[in-house]
């Protein structure tokens, strides 16, 4: 049995990923301020002996008793409608939470694992995107707070992990979906799901052309699990390289859920990405790793709990 500490472990992923480790026989320790995670996330896991919550902010000092094989680092607010309403707290989850992360695993000698984003690739010039790609970035964009605070991040895991030896991992995520989303978190599918459910017509910016690849939630998971595991310590991509434009994400949902909604288009958000498509070679080549669920089979794996989170608005 290993112990790992998940932070944000009470958000979107980190709740998927306390599942799958308290699955796996792990014992786990989540770390949330419940600034953007949810309770409702892993209610379902209190009664588990080997699952242990603690409120706290990790940009503060981070104690947590007794030995650690693994810390995880996933608490920041990730969502384009955070990025204007929390930008100082995104700004410090990734600086001063990821220092006390990184801290915490060199004091107890426990491997490190960075959730990083596609985000740090900007609005790109190529398509699909390496992890040799550096990146078209706006640092002093509205964007900039999020795409800036992971790249200092993944600065700092490397250094520690160069200076101080930490064995550290770093995983650059790209769309992802699945149960356990924020209605109201501003992404594409939650808010398409959202609206086709309550009859109202889909925001889609600009004409819609814009891609992105989306991954479902239990192929983000195996392969952030095979990272952990490996012996790779440079960024990895883990995506869908399915791509899709954003107007296709739309048409799907509508007819997925039977909706007389229209699509509606409003005009761009400053920085937007053009395109968006991993490039998923080192994952295949150093995790054997690549994803299994189609975009249509996940998405209609996810409409149940958007209509269960519809209906509880509405009650």
């Amino acid at each position: 049995m290993a112990r790992v500490l998940i932070t944000g472990g009470a958000g979107f992923i980190g709740s998927h990923l306390s599942r799958r480790f308290l699955n796996e026989g792990d014992e786990v320790v989540v770390l949330d301020n419940l600034l953007t995670g949810r309770i409702e996330n892993i209610e379902d896991l209190f009664g588990r002996q080997a699952f242990t919550f603690i409120k706290h902010d990790v940009t503060n000092f981070i104690h947590v008793p007794g030995h650690l094989d693994a810390v995880l680092h996933f608490a920041s607010p990730a969502s384009p409608a955070d990025f204007e309403r929390l930008p100082i707290q995104i700004l410090k989850v990734g600086a001063l939470g990821t220092h006390k992360a990184l801290g915490l695993a060199k004091d107890k000698r426990a491997r490190f694992l960075l959730a990083s984003t596609s985000e740090c690739y900007g609005d790109p010039e190529v398509n699909p995107q390496p992890e040799t790609y550096w990146g078209r970035v706006n640092p002093i964009g509205v964007r900039g707070v999020y795409d800036e605070a992971k790249r200092f991040a993944e600065a700092m895991t490397m250094a520690y992990h160069r200076y101080h030896g930490v064995e550290t991992r770093i995983v650059r995520i790209f769309n992802t979906y699945g149960p356990g989303m924020r209605p109201d978190d501003g992404r594409m599918i939650p808010a398409f799901f959202t609206q086709a459910l309550r009859g109202e017509d889909l925001q889609v910016f600009g004409e819609g052309t814009q891609t992105r690849s989306i991954c479902f939630v239990s192929d983000l998971v195996e392969g952030i699990h095979r990272l952990l595991h490996s012996d790779y310590p440079e960024p990895v991509n883990l995506g869908n390289p399915v791509e899709l434009s954003v107007i296709d994400v739309a048409e799907k949902i509508v007819a997925l859920t039977g909706s007389k909604s229209r699509i509606a288009h409003g005009p761009l958000p400053p920085d937007d990405p053009k395109v968006r498509r991993p490039d998923i070679s080192v994952a295949r080549r150093e995790l054997g790793w690549s994803p299994v669920v189609e975009p249509d089979d996940g998405l209609a794996r996810t409409l149940p709990y958007f209509q269960q989170e519809v209906l509880r608005s509405e009650a």
